[in-house]
């Protein structure tokens, strides 16, 4: 509706700034059902999306990647307003996810596809992701080893992985290890 109205007022010669248009945000924290259902919680958020990204392999499974043989990582692609929270807010609520300091992955998952990554969308986005982790390495006693490069490609990850945990409350994995997480960042289960 607020759509309609803009078209009718532009269309009567009329000025409307119809706001920032949402962008993205991708993001690698350990197994993206839990990540997903994190960041589906956050002001602003419009939508998030489980994927892969960060290796080589084109249109990769998850089967592939589980097995750590692609060079991707799970990661969430996240669409944001940014009229209601920024890129830099997402970043540095990142930090408080998961243990950025374990060059293993994220517990309990571990291998390089679940490594921490910042995929960044632009060059702005770069130099953010790097700023707010030097503005959080103050709070760890160990270094933080979450990469931070470009976006190259991101591939949505097969349809049943898409709000895993809120379609899903009662597999194991969401009751043992995706509530904990919630219930440590003092979220909701969805």
């Amino acid at each position: 509706m607020k759509r309609l109205i803009a078209v009718f007022l532009c269309a009567a010669g009329i000025s409307v700034s119809q706001g920032a248009e949402p962008q993205k945000a991708t993001l690698g924290a350990g197994c993206f059902w839990c990540v997903e259902a994190i960041y589906e919680q956050l002001p602003g958020v419009l939508n998030v999306v489980s994927g892969y990204a960060g290796g080589p392999e084109v249109n990769p499974t998850y089967k592939q990647v589980s097995y750590g043989q692609t060079g991707h990582a799970e990661v969430v692609q996240i669409t944001f307003d940014p009229d209601q929270t920024s890129y830099r807010d997402l970043i540095d609520y990142f930090w408080k996810t998961h243990d950025v300091t374990d060059p293993r992955g994220v517990w309990p998952d571990f291998g390089p596809q679940y490594r921490s990554i910042i995929l960044a969308h632009n060059d702005e986005q770069l130099e953010i992701a790097k700023a707010s982790r030097g503005a959080a390495r103050a709070r760890f006693d160990k270094r933080i080893v979450t990469e931070i490069v470009m976006l190259d490609t991101f591939y949505p990850a097969e349809d049943y992985h898409q709000d895993f945990v809120r379609l899903n409350p009662n597999h194991s994995y969401v009751r043992s290890i995706a509530y904990k997480k919630l219930d440590k960042l003092g979220l909701k289960y969805p």
